[in-house]
């Protein structure tokens, strides 16, 4: 050991271990905001965004013609499964990260896609089912591994007590 470094204290170490907890819970609940997120969305989608102003003609014309309900279909199918692919890899790992901040933005990306189409109403639900399913399994994801986790640092702070 060098001569710099300390040994912690029982203290420093108590200390460190409900800071981990701590930080392990906050990881929960801040999954559970990110999916309460993407429920204030569909809300808003669910209602075809009324609550927008309609998108002028000069908008429309700098976009240019808006895909077809098809092709955004073919996109939301690739990208649902290949997110579950990823979430479901990331499962073998023990990353406590919740990393659902980057589907509500493609999630609402499909939205407005289907709201500029004109068929958000058709397709409303498979958006929402999609979203539902890569968001609740990262929620599990998150929750298993952090619960976990949690589970490890009280034993270790229940023998650093003994």
């Amino acid at each position: 050991m060098a001569p710099s470094e300390e040994i912690p204290s029982s203290e420093q170490r108590h200390q460190k271990i409900k800071d981990r907890i701590l930080s392990l819970k906050k990881q929960i609940r801040f999954s559970k905001w990110w999916t309460a997120l993407f429920f204030l969305i569909s809300l808003g989608a669910a209602v075809n965004f009324r609550f927008l102003p309609p998108i002028s003609e000069n908008v429309r014309q700098f976009l240019g013609i808006s895909p077809s309900s098809t092709l955004i279909s073919v996109a939301l199918i690739i990208y649902a499964f290949s997110a579950l692919i990823l979430i479901l890899g990331r499962m073998n790992t023990a990353s406590v990260h919740f990393h659902g901040w980057s589907h509500i933005g493609y999630l609402s990306a499909f939205y407005l896609f289907y709201y500029y189409s004109g068929t958000l109403r058709d397709n409303f639900w498979a958006v929402f089912i999609a979203g539902l399913t890569i968001l609740s399994l990262e929620n599990y994801r998150v929750w298993s591994v952090c619960s976990e986790t949690i589970k490890k640092e009280e034993k270790t702070l229940a023998f650093l007590d003994k």
